[in-house]
């Protein structure tokens, strides 16, 4: 019995790309390339995947996750709320908190 290897297709590079210059030394904002290193051995990834993570994890730090709203609501807004809330035992609260 012989054994298939299934290939995999990878996307080709689109030319968007960056070109990743790491440190001489160890900084609070970058990092070595032994440093890349030891974290990919440690965490089992690539040095690629590192970087992903790393800037996945700074996106969810720095980047809302949400769109802006237009600030509270009016007048107008509250009583077509008011209007479609079945009136019962419970009271409805205009506060979150």
């Amino acid at each position: 019995m012989s054994s298939r290897r299934v290939q995999t297709k990878r996307k080709q590079p689109t030319g968007t790309g960056i070109l990743l210059r790491y440190r001489d030394k160890d900084t609070v904002n970058g990092v070595t390339r032994k440093t890349a290193i030891k974290l990919a051995a440690t965490l089992g990834l690539s040095e690629t995947q590192v970087v992903h993570v790393a800037l996945a994890t700074l996106a969810r730090q720095a980047l809302p996750r949400y769109e802006a709203d237009n600030g509270p609501l009016t007048g107008h807004q509250l009583a077509a709320i008011d209007k479609i809330v079945p009136q019962g035992r419970l009271k409805a609260s205009k506060r979150l908190f």
